[in-house]
């Protein structure tokens, strides 16, 4: 047995074949997966990773009474991801930014996983290649899930725009409803909608994430036209991909891998800008209960209506941005 401890949801217990793959080579290797791709060299600050993610995953699912099976789809969902998460899916031209999705089962079946699972007693493709039996893990926006509300609490918590304090009282008012997750109270919807768009708007679509993001998509499509990287090195982590950057001897690279550490932005406008960078739509619309069963809090509060409809359209409207280059 291992006591895991999260600063979001306490003390998690795992034994048996949960602490199996919770020490396997897969879900380590999320150690090294960076939740926002490139942030982490624009803001220091921004350094929530994979593996943090999907232990939170996996105890939220358990702490509003998902079963054993559910618990290992949230503990194993994001396995393969590649090297900076969704920037492969921007060097690919994957708007839907589902490019781990297509490689899923591919990466599960090379890995320790199925034996492990087997061993344990448990089709692994029953829970693992059916991802719509999972409802609290994964919801279409705009309902919750334990995805959606796990990467948002905590990556708004690490950046210190929430505290724990809040953390808490959302979760203790977050309950699971015919399958799905809802809020037990108006509030805590409330509340949430606004943490959502916090995480969108101003973590996603922040200029400098956006460069971040935007500056190294052209340094890997570059890498990979002159063969100094494959599609294959995006399997190992993040600075495994880095060290092949730097150790390339290219001076394009390099001098491209300078801008991303070192510059400065701004926000532009619609006539001003060096860059100028959209991202999907996401929103949410949380379930809340009450005497009449569950209803979208948009439905009873014109706050939240306004909010999502407000947020929507930023969303839409994009980022324009001006780049400062390194002195």
């Amino acid at each position: 047995m291992l006591t895991l401890y999260d600063e979001l949801y306490g003390n998690f217990e795992a034994e048996g074949v949960l602490l199996e793959l919770i020490q396997s080579d897969p879900v380590q290797r999320l150690k090294g997966i960076y939740q926002g791709g490139a942030s982490r060299f624009v803001n220091e600050k921004w350094n929530t990773t994979r593996y943090d993610h999907s232990i939170g995953a996996m105890m939220l699912v358990h702490r509003l009474g998902g079963s054993l099976e559910e618990q290992i789809a949230a503990l194993l969902h994001d396995v393969s991801h590649t090297a900076f998460s969704h920037v492969i899916d921007y060097v690919l031209e994957q708007k839907e930014e589902n490019y781990h999705e297509m490689i899923y089962e591919q990466i599960v079946t090379g890995s320790s996983i199925p034996s492990i699972l087997t061993s344990a007693g448990l089709n692994w493709r029953d829970i693992l290649l059916d991802e719509s039996q999972w409802t609290l893990l994964e919801q279409n926006a705009p309902r919750l899930c334990a995805d959606r509300v796990d990467y948002t609490l905590r990556d708004l918590y690490v950046c210190g725009e929430i505290t724990l304090q809040e953390v808490h009282a959302f979760l203790d008012q977050l309950v699971g409803f015919n399958g799905q997750m809802a809020c037990s109270n108006l509030s805590a919807a409330e509340w949430f909608v606004d943490a959502y768009y916090k995480e969108v708007i101003d973590f996603f679509m922040n200029p400098l994430n956006m460069f971040g993001n935007y500056q190294l998509t052209e340094i890997i499509k570059l890498a990979l036209q002159k063969d100094i990287v494959s599609m294959e090195d995006f399997l190992k982590q993040d600075d495994d991909v880095i060290r092949l950057l730097k150790n390339a001897g290219d001076s394009s690279i390099e001098g491209m891998l300078s801008a991303l550490f070192n510059s400065k932005v701004e926000t532009g406008t619609a006539s001003c800008y060096d860059v100028y960078q959209t991202t999907k739509m996401r929103w949410v619309d949380p379930l809340v209960i009450g005497s009449d069963g569950a209803a979208p809090v948009s439905q009873l509060s014109l706050t939240a209506k306004r909010a999502i409809e407000q947020a929507k359209q930023r969303i839409e409207k994009g980022v324009y941005i001006i780049v400062q280059a390194p002195l």
